[in-house]
């Protein structure tokens, strides 16, 4: 076992680590074929062979750790099926199920800054593994997998063609293409220097005005996250096309790193996270489409969701925060969409994977079968709904892991009653702690389960009362 290998710690989706650090070829030697032997003892008897998909991103040296994934899974007697190129993670979890393999191993830290790298392990049925998998990984961490006799055969491919086709068929693609040459519609993408690059161009052609295409592996000292802080260049481009050119509507799709999560513009340049997205979605493939099942959220989900779900006789489950309580949910029963507040949505008719791109494609058949800007889309659900709210998170590092414990501890045995000066009227601890309040705002607050992070969130009428809720709420961690 290699030095340190008991760090290899699972989080919601996968390993990360610092690269050179926590993150580096020994370990991911060690750690590859012990995740294929899994994949193999979970699906081998369901899929029949012992063929295993690797992929990667655009981060640095992505390439090179994928390679020493294919060389030791390799030869531990498994199969390959080795990407040409970089790919979003959704396509490597649809090749998964499309090649009928044990799963994938995909090198990526998705949203994560650029210092970091990580491997992401998808199963059989196209999604990411569930809990128990992970935890057969770590518990084989100390044995780790001996080479086979038989080394298994690699074969390349390119995960782009069946991926691209797939969506195509799940969308009006021509419609949007229509829009877009006759100008109704101007759409600008920001991959964020990531994995998307080129994707939406070669699923709509060259009417897609795409920004950040080209690799850096800093992510310009940020983050590829679909954040606001993040999207400058996004914000200024479309503001110049405001000014100079504006004819028809216009949308700024956003991906992160590895293209799982979105988030959007709208044509008047505000930031729309999932939360807003979600509803709007759920309204049109319900209204337009006549999609129907279940509709999956995380604890940290807008109160609009299940408002527009109730409006469409829907039925809401929720779920622990991380796509594979949502993924559980689907594999369970007929699901419409499942979606959480971080930017991963997916869909029933798909695999049970949170897919950007297919997202985005809904979001401009919405906006392009309604006639609506999508801020205007937004404001009559909240009319129709009678229901305006604001929502903002904030991630707090703390000093030590021994500070996040005794913050545990004290939310156990001194419960909050008052949060900044309304009083707690219900708690949900699905996921950390849902405190509904008084005026039906809400604050959750929610624990790093790997690292000292305290994350909170907060929902309320106005933006002034959820910055005022997080002041608190961060001094009351402080």
């Amino acid at each position: 076992m290699p030095v340190a290998a008991n760090s290899i710690k699972f989080g919601t989706d996968g390993w990360r680590g610092v690269i050179a650090d926590e993150f580096t070829f020994e370990r991911l030697a060690w750690v590859a074929p012990i995740a294929a032997k899994v994949l193999f003892d979970t699906y081998g008897k369901q899929v029949g062979n012992r063929k295993i998909v690797v992929g990667y991103d655009r981060r640095f040296m992505a390439e090179e750790f994928a390679r020493k994934v294919a060389d030791v899974v390799c030869a531990a007697g498994f199969d390959l099926l080795f990407s040409e190129t970089y790919a979003p993670t959704p396509a490597f979890s649809w090749a998964a199920k499309q090649q009928n393999a044990l799963g994938a191993l995909v090198i990526t830290a998705s949203h994560n800054p650029g210092k970091y790298s990580g491997l992401k392990v998808k199963s059989a049925f196209g999604g990411s593994v569930p809990p128990e998998v992970t935890k057969q990984i770590e518990a084989l961490l100390p044995e780790g997998v001996t080479a086979s006799a038989t080394p298994g055969v690699e074969e390349t491919f390119n995960p782009w063609d069946s991926y691209c086709q797939e969506l195509r068929n799940k969308v009006d693609i021509a419609k949007i293409q229509g829009a877009i040459a006759s100008g109704k519609l101007t759409v600008f993408v920001d991959v964020m220097h990531g994995a998307a690059a080129g994707g939406l161009g070669m699923l709509l052609g060259d009417g897609v005005r795409e920004i950040n295409s080209d690799r850096d592996p800093t992510f310009e000292g940020g983050a590829p996250e679909p954040l606001p802080k993040y999207l400058s260049r996004l914000f200024q481009t479309m503001e110049t096309y405001r000014k100079t050119e504006k004819a028809g509507l216009a949308v700024g799709l956003v991906f992160d790193g590895d293209c799982d999560r979105i988030a959007a513009v709208d044509g008047e340049g505000n930031f729309l996270s999932s939360q807003i997205l979600i509803p709007i979605l759920i309204d049109h493939l319900t209204k337009r489409r006549g999609f129907e099942g279940e509709i999956v959220k995380t604890v940290s989900g807008s109160d609009l969701i299940p408002r527009v779900a109730a409006l469409h006789n829907l039925k809401i489950f929720e779920t622990a925060v991380g796509y594979k309580y949502i993924a559980d949910r689907m594999l369970a029963t007929k699901v419409l969409l499942g979606g959480e507040e971080s930017g991963g949505i997916g869909y029933g008719n798909h695999i049970p994977e949170r897919d950007a791109l297919l997202s985005a494609l809904y979001v401009l058949e919405a906006i392009v079968e309604s006639g609506l800007d999508l801020g205007d889309y937004y404001r009559e659900l909240q009319s129709k709904m009678d229901f305006t709210s604001a929502y903002d998170r904030i991630d707090l590092p703390l000093a030590s892991m021994e500070v996040r414990s005794r913050l545990l501890e004290q939310l156990k045995t001194q419960p909050l009653t008052e949060i900044a000066g309304k009083s707690v009227i219900d708690v949900k601890t699905i996921d950390g702690y849902k405190f509904r309040l008084e005026d039906n705002s809400w604050l959750m607050i929610r624990f790093s389960g790997t690292e000292p992070v305290l994350r909170l969130y907060c929902e309320a009428p106005t933006m002034d009362q959820v910055h005022q809720t997080l002041a608190w709420a961060k001094q009351w961690a402080e």
